[in-house]
């Protein structure tokens, strides 16, 4: 069964302390889910084109359906709510490739 995946790419970080409380509900959300963190930051990026070399995220789940799950459960609603007005991130749940 394919994996799933989180990825996410924030073009500007405005509220470092804002994005601290997320993180802080987000990490336990998604482990309790199942999720495990690939890569997460922004010091060591190669961007090209029209790439953003800003923080990236990339989070595995054992399934695409697990992947959408996880985002779903109230427990990763509950960190979402929490993002500062005007946040900004590019967010995808993709399947991998078998």
């Amino acid at each position: 069964m394919p994996k799933g995946y989180w990825v996410s790419v924030y073009p500007t970080i405005t509220d470092p302390e804002g994005l601290a409380v997320y993180n802080g509900l987000a990490g336990p959300a998604v482990k309790a889910a199942g999720g495990r963190t690939l890569a997460r930051g922004g010091s060591r990026v190669v961007a090209h084109e029209a790439g953003i070399a800003e923080r990236v995220v990339l989070i595995e789940f054992d399934s695409f359906e697990q992947a959408v799950a996880a985002y779903e459960s109230a427990a990763y609603q509950e960190a979402l709510a929490v993002l500062p007005d005007g946040f900004e991130r590019d967010f995808r749940i993709i399947e991998g490739l078998g």
